[in-house]
This record gives structure tokens, sequence and C-alpha cells, in this order.
């Protein structure tokens, strides 16, 4: 369990120094930027590292281009990478030329390729394409357990043993899912809703109107670990920065289960610092 605590401590950090990069670019020049490009069903990220694997800038925007992990508007998820990598060029003052990127764990034959796509037409050349859950760990740096991705639309789960992947799987369920209940309990409309829920100071309150889609997610996480030693599960992904989350998710599964502090930074993170200058044909 100490072992785990350093590695989040890690994770944390380089989670802060993001935060702070994203409002306040290093633009100290270095002889290569690797970005990472975080096509999420409620928001965009893009995390850029020097040389280093360091953090030196970042931009983020709440969009509709995806759904459960799979992208419904081509043009819109293009100009919206285009923009930010634009934004990000013009305060670092550079152009920004390798990036990788990440699809949800089993959709590599649906749509890797528009995820491809998207990414190369907005002017980057892209060095890797990985699932969302193993980005992620390469930030947590997990040994044995599970990493459980929970984004807008879906929930991701990567089993790993000796630092390995073993497994990975990815199901319906997800922030999407938890505005709609808002909107319904609250008859407020689906983007009025997502907003509310993604104020922490409401999180208290909605927390019990959500507390069976959460159980949902855990009944997701239980069915397929089922077959695996897997002694806790750490938490990623913007729906993850629900507090109180992990507590029902542990008490559902019966297994420990914790997050980083900001989990919605991890996965792009995680992808940046897969980007390597191997160019992917």
């Amino acid at each position: 369990m100490s072992n785990q605590r350093i590695n989040f401590e890690y994770c944390d950090d380089l989670i802060k120094k993001f935060e702070e990069v994203i409002k306040k670019p290093i633009t100290k020049k270095t002889s290569v930027y690797y970005t990472g490009v975080d096509l999420g069903t409620a928001c965009v990220v893009l995390a850029v590292l020097d040389e280093n694997y360091k953090p030196v800038a970042g931009a983020y925007r709440y969009a509709d281009v995806v759904r459960d992990g799979m992208v419904v508007d081509y043009i819109g998820a293009v100009r919206l990478v285009r923009e930010l990598k634009e934004e990000i060029e013009g305060k670092l003052n550079t152009e920004l030329i390798y990036a990788a990127a990440a699809i949800p764990p089993g959709t590599d034959t649906l749509d890797s390729g528009a995820i491809k796509n998207v990414v190369q037409a907005a002017g980057f050349e892209l060095t890797c394409l990985l699932d969302e859950p193993t980005a992620a760990n390469a930030v947590l740096k997990i040994e044995n357990g599970a990493v459980v991705d929970i984004g807008g639309g879906t929930t991701g789960i990567s089993i790993l043993k000796d630092g390995k992947v073993v497994h990975v799987v990815d199901e319906a369920t997800g922030g999407t899912h938890f505005s709609l209940v808002i909107s319904g309990a609250y008859k407020i409309d689906f983007s009025k809703a997502d907003k509310f829920k993604r104020d922490n100071k409401n999180h208290k309150e909605i927390l019990p109107i959500l507390k069976p889609v959460v159980e949902k997610v855990a009944s997701i996480i239980t069915n397929n670990i089922r077959n695996y030693s897997v002694d806790e599960i750490s938490l990623v992904g913007g729906t993850c920065c629900l507090t109180g989350i992990e507590g029902i998710i542990e008490k559902s599964t019966g297994i420990y289960t914790h997050k980083p502090k900001n989990p919605m930074f991890v996965t792009p993170l995680g992808i940046a610092l897969s980007c390597t200058q191997d160019i992917i044909e």
C-alpha cells in the first residue's frame, strides 16, 4: 500500500505541474515537444511535454464531438483539436509536430482510424495510438491492480499484473448517464445538468441521486475483474472528479478504491508520456 501512495504522489505532482502550465506555459525552448491528444466524450484535452517529458503547456475544452468513445462529429473534432493546437503554439511560439492519442479499450477495430485521422487532419504527426487505461498507467505506474477510466460515455477497465496489461474492456455507462439522471431529478436540460455536475460545490448534494449509477459502474467493474486477482482499484477520468465516488465503488466491489487529486488529467498526460518521434504511417 505504501508503494501505491508513492506512485500517487508522483501522479499528483505531475498533474499539479500540468495545471500550472495550462495557466502559465513554460516558453523556454526545448529540442522537441510531445503532445498527448485526449478526445473525450465530454472534454478534449491537449497535454504538451518537453524533451524530458516534463509538462510545458496544455489546453482543454468541453465539447460534444465524441459519444460513447466514438467520433460523431469528425469535422468538429478536427477543428477543435486544431484550435487547441494553434492556441498552444501561439503561447509557446513554436510548432507542435508529434502527438499520441488514445481510444477506449477494445474499440480499435471500430474507431482507431477515426481518431488517427482527426489527429493527423489537425496537423500532427501521429506517433502512438494506445488504449486509455493503459495510457493512464503511464502516470499511475501500477504494478498490480485495476485502472478504471470513467469517461463521459464509457467505463474502460485495464487489469495489470506485474506491470503488464492482462485484460482490457470498455462498457457503456459514464458521465453522460450521470448528467441524464441529474437532468431528470432536477427537471433541467442536459447541458445545465452537465455543468451542475462539474461544480464540486454540488457534489455532496447530488451524490445520493447518482448513487445507483455509480453502483452500476461498480457492477461493471466487478463483472470484469471476477476472474482476476485484484487488490485495488485506481479511478481516473473526468467523471471520477465526483467527490465520494470512490467510497461507493469500494463498498460495492469490496476492493480498496482510490483516485488521484485530479483524475481528469491522468489519461492525457499518460498519452503524452507515450508520445515518441516514430511516426505511424
